[in-house]
């Protein structure tokens, strides 16, 4: 398996396990992994919240750890990736609002990379406007955004994941591994 360069945008209130495992799995596969946050530097964290099923209409949200940052968003040069993943949780509702953010995400779209997205990470894809004709998951809150910004959304089990081209999207965290293996197939393409 190469070793790929891989961009992890986050912020404040990402969901704990679909920050951390993925970042951790990346890096145990051989692969660098950035995690960074818009007015943040290396060596900041954010905080995760844990979001749990636990037989509610929703997800609970409790407080997760301190997840440390290793890059500077303000530095980095997304062309310099090859890959991109975007964790779910509260973070991509406002990291939707910046417009670095934004321009980053297109990038990998534009230069057909690979894309892993999560949960609440489709909040981004569809503000980024890059998700239009494309089977996307995400948690099914997220099913009204999806559609308005064009995409099919993809109804699929909570544990499973969907690959349209070089978009690797699932619902929730309990579809890790189905999530990673489908994004680390479409690294090694």
């Amino acid at each position: 398996m190469p070793s790929a360069k891989i961009l992890m945008i986050t912020g404040d209130y990402t969901e704990d396990y679909e920050t951390m495992v993925p970042f951790q799995t990346l890096l145990a596969c051989g692969h660098t992994v950035h995690a960074v946050c818009p007015g943040k530097k290396a060596g900041d964290t954010v905080a995760t919240a844990i979001h749990d099923f636990e037989g509610d209409q929703t997800y609970s949200e409790k407080r997760g750890h301190n997840f440390a940052l290793n890059a500077t968003f303000a530095e980095i040069r997304p062309e310099d990736y090859d890959a991109l993943v975007i964790p779910g949780g509260r973070a991509p509702e406002y990291l939707r609002l910046d417009p670095n953010v934004i321009k980053a995400v297109r990038h990998f779209f534009d230069a057909d990379k690979p894309v892993a997205a999560i949960c609440h990470g489709a909040q981004l894809l569809a503000a980024a406007g890059v998700i239009e004709g494309r089977k996307c998951s995400a948690y099914p809150a997220c099913r009204p955004e999806v559609e308005l910004a064009g995409g099919k959304f993809a109804e699929i089990a909570i544990n499973d994941a969907v690959t349209d081209g070089k978009l690797v999207t699932a619902p929730a965290w309990p579809a890790h591994p189905a999530w990673l293996q489908q994004f680390m197939a479409v690294l090694n393409a």
